[in-house]
């Protein structure tokens, strides 16, 4: 069978037809993980977020972060070591929402030790929401684990 110019033209269309199929369903199958489900909700409270960055951001002292072995050693600024300090720490990973961990913690003297899974590793913004003397602050920063 000899083709000429018009089963050529067909041919480069069933492909071109069968690559846009395959790319539909390929895009089709992918997973899109939201940074939060709420974002209404979220945008309502973000006022707080932004007066906790403005107080952390007066202290003129950033977090001190260190990585030995499985635990993440984070180190509160001086302010923080003169009293009871709560709050709650989130490491958001950018990649995966599975990957993320949220933990509550307590601090006298300004240091604690998040425990890190086997399975972290990559890219992270650290969320820290730290609360002493009826003051609230918020830490952000990005890290790699």
């Amino acid at each position: 069978m000899k083709f000429n110019w018009g089963h050529k033209i067909l041919i480069v269309y069933l492909v071109f037809v069968g690559g846009i199929l395959l790319l539909v369903f390929k895009s089709s199958q992918q997973k899109f993980d939201l940074v939060q489900q709420d974002y209404y909700g979220a945008e309502l409270k973000y006022q707080e977020v932004i007066n906790a960055t403005k107080h952390a951001s007066e202290l003129g002292i950033d977090l001190g972060l260190v990585v030995r072995g499985s635990f993440l050693h984070i180190t509160l600024p001086p302010i923080f070591q003169q009293s009871e300090t709560k709050g709650e720490v989130h490491l958001y990973c950018i990649a995966d929402e599975k990957g993320d961990l949220k933990k509550k913690f307590k601090s006298n003297n300004g240091e604690f030790d998040l425990e890190l899974l086997t399975t972290m590793k990559g890219n992270y913004t650290l969320k820290l929401t730290v609360q002493n003397r009826g003051v609230d602050y918020y830490f952000e920063k990005k890290i790699l684990l």
